[in-house]
C-alpha cells in the first residue's frame, strides 16, 4: 500500500527517520514477556519494530484507511480501529498484566491521553510518548519554573518522568512548525493512601487556578471559596508554581480536613 496522506483532523505527522525510529525503540527497551500497546501507529514505523519483540502487542488507530493494511502486514499484531480517548482501556487489551504504551501521538491531544493514563494507572506499568517539546518540558518541570503547572505537577505525583531527547521536525513527514522530544512516563510512584485521587487533583487544578495570583487568593476562586482558610503554618501567600509535590499534598490534606 502506498503511504497515505496525512490527515490534519488526526494531527497526522508520520515519522520516516530510521535513525531517530532505532533510538526510540532502543529507549524504550521492549522485552518478550511485555504487554505493549501502542497509540497511533499510522503507516507502522516503530510497530514493525516492535511486534516481533514481544508476545502481546496490541495497537489502536483511529484512521480507518491503515488499519487494514497494518493487519495484513503484521498478523501477530492485535489492531483496533478506534478512537483511544473515547475507548475503554479493558476493550484493547484482553490481559491483565500491566501495560506498556508508547506512540508518536497527535500533539491536540497529549494531556487527555496523559490524563487518562493517570487514571487508569493500576493498568499501566510505563509510557514513552513523542510530544511537542514544549509539552514535553511542562510534563517533566521542577517547582520554581515557568513550565511548571497542573500537568507536571499531577504526572510526577503518580509517575517518574524523563525527558529523553530533543527531536527534529526534520524526521517527520510533512514537517511539523514545532520541535518535538521523547518523554517516559514510569508510573512506579505509590499515591499517598490518605489522600483521594480526585480531591489531591482538585487542590492542584485550584491552586493553578489563577496561577500570578498567590495560593490564598486561587483557593478563594474556586471549589474551596468557602473553607476557612486557617492552615496553620501553611504560607498561602506564596504561588502554586512554588510549591513542591509533597507540599501539595500537604495541602491537600489540610483542605481535605477543613472540608470535613
Amino acid at each position: 500500500m502506498n503511504q497515505p496522506k496525512p490527515l490534519k483532523r488526526f494531527g497526522q505527522n508520520y515519522l520516516v527517520d530510521q535513525n531517530i525510529i532505532r533510538k526510540i525503540i532502543t529507549e524504550f527497551n521492549p522485552l518478550a514477556d511485555d504487554v505493549v500497546l501502542e497509540i497511533g501507529p499510522g503507516t507502522g514505523a516503530l510497530t514493525s519494530h516492535l511486534v516481533d519483540s514481544v508476545n502481546d502487542f496490541y495497537a489502536v488507530e483511529v484512521d480507518k484507511r491503515v488499519v487494514d493494511d497494518l493487519r495484513a502486514r503484521f498478523p501477530k499484531a492485535h489492531f483496533v480501529n478506534a478512537d483511544f480517548l473515547k475507548t475503554e482501556i479493558k476493550d484493547l487489551v484482553s490481559t491483565e498484566k500491566k501495560i506498556r504504551f508508547i506512540g508518536n501521538i497527535p500533539y491536540n491531544i497529549t494531556s487527555p491521553i496523559v490524563f487518562k493514563l493517570m487514571e487508569n494507572r493500576n493498568r499501566v506499568k510505563d509510557a514513552m510518548f513523542m510530544v511537542q517539546l514544549e509539552v514535553a518540558r511542562r510534563m517533566t518541570a521542577k517547582e520554581k519554573s515557568d513550565d511548571y503547572g497542573i500537568l507536571g505537577v499531577l504526572l510526577n505525583y503518580f509517575a517518574t518522568t524523563k525527558l529523553c531527547f530533543k527531536i527534529s521536525p526534520n524526521v517527520f513527514y510533512p514537517k511539523p512548525k514545532v520541535h518535538s522530544a521523547v518523554v517516559h512516563m514510569d508510573f512506579n510512584r505509590a499515591a499517598d493512601s490518605s489522600v483521594n485521587d480526585e480531591h489531591f487533583i482538585s487542590v492542584v487544578k485550584a491552586a493553578f487556578g489563577n496561577r500570578r495570583k498567590t495560593l490564598k487568593n486561587s483557593l478563594s476562586n474556586s471549589i474551596f471559596g468557602k473553607t476557612e482558610f486557617m492552615l496553620g503554618t501553611f504560607d498561602l501567600t506564596r504561588r502554586a508554581e512554588e510549591l513542591s509535590i509533597n507540599e501539595f499534598v500537604e495541602l491537600a490534606k489540610l483542605l481535605n480536613v477543613k472540608q470535613k
